[in-house]
């Protein structure tokens, strides 16, 4: 380390260097020494994994690899395949790499889900004050308040997406804030759903409930998991950078969040027009389970199954939660 030091440090500062104007603030010999040092620092990388007492400098020598790679190859040209390429091939290993993230969202999810159930059981006065006044006697009346989407299901579908894509833009955002507001956003949704479903099954209303979720929910809540999964690994770039700066560590943890949020998307658009045309309809219940069951197992194999390969840069380290 004394010995390698020095060059780390060098490799560091041509890359702060760049941090406007990009390789164009190097002249060619300070060029040819990025390329070198970038040489030089892989090859201490690979000693430094064989020391598992090392842990902590091999992470930070893979970041500084990470923003030098960023540096060397930013002038290629992107392919055309570069869409196709991510979402068939990158955005499963992306997925994996950050499941602890998604996973704790999940959890916060359920917490508010089961604290909603909880409140609502005990106080029903809950349900009134949360869902409103509309909504709730609709229910105490047994009728299901989604059939006023079957007369509009083209201009029900738009504004469904939309919704879905704020609802998840927003929980990814709080991340910025220390993760307060991506907590909140999953504590709350969770909290409304456990209402939901305690005054539908008050109403008698327990199957059309989950009939009606259950072909768009299949896509639409784990995009939502996975959303809150990025603004955690955002705040947690911002909250613990350890060896590096609060500002490099935020790019790096962004970078990587961004790519997790990119594939929600697809998910979100599908589950809005399912929720527009599919969920509503009088299409017999056992079919709207099956087809929420089918994609469900759909996406769980894209994510868990497809082979992945690592994205450059940011992706080759995940911080932990």
């Amino acid at each position: 380390m004394e010995k390698r030091k020095p060059y780390w440090d060098e490799l560091e500062g041509l890359i702060t260097r760049c941090a406007r104007r990009g390789v164009a603030a190097l002249d060619r010999a300070e060029l040819r020494e990025l390329a070198l040092l970038y040489r030089q620092t892989a090859a201490d990388l690979s000693v430094v994994r064989e020391d598992r007492g090392s842990a902590d400098l091999a992470a930070y020598l893979n970041t500084l690899l990470g923003r030098a790679h960023n540096l060397i190859y930013s002038g290629r040209t992107p392919r055309a395949r570069g869409i196709y390429d991510f979402y068939t091939r990158v955005y499963p290993d992306v997925f994996r790499r950050t499941l602890p993230y998604t996973t704790l969202a999940f959890a916060l999810f359920m917490l508010g889900m089961s604290a909603g159930c909880a409140m609502a059981w005990a106080d029903p006065g809950l349900e009134r004050l949360l869902l409103g006044g509309r909504m709730t006697d609709t229910i105490e009346r047994g009728e299901m308040w989604t059939h006023s989407i079957v007369a509009v299901k083209p201009l029900a579908s738009s504004a469904i997406t939309t919704n879905n894509l704020s609802v998840t833009f927003t929980t990814f955002a709080g991340g910025i804030l220390g993760g307060v507001g991506t907590v909140y956003m999953m504590l709350f949704n969770g909290l409304l759903i456990g209402v939901v479903a305690t005054a539908c099954y008050r109403g008698g209303l327990a199957v059309s409930l989950w009939s009606f979720v259950a072909p768009h929910g299949a896509l639409e809540l784990p995009a939502i998991y996975i959303a809150g999964g990025a603004g955690l690994l955002l705040a947690k770039g911002l909250l613990a950078p350890g060896f590096l700066s609060r500002r490099d560590s935020l790019v790096q943890s962004a970078a990587l969040a961004v790519r997790l949020l990119l594939g929600v998307i697809p998910l979100l658009i599908v589950a809005g027009l399912i929720e527009g045309f599919v969920s509503p309809t009088a299409i017999p219940v056992p079919l709207k389970f099956l087809l929420g069951g089918s994609l469900l197992i759909l996406l769980a194999g894209y994510v868990g199954l497809v082979p992945g390969r690592t994205a450059r840069a940011t992706t080759d380290s995940v911080p932990s939660p």
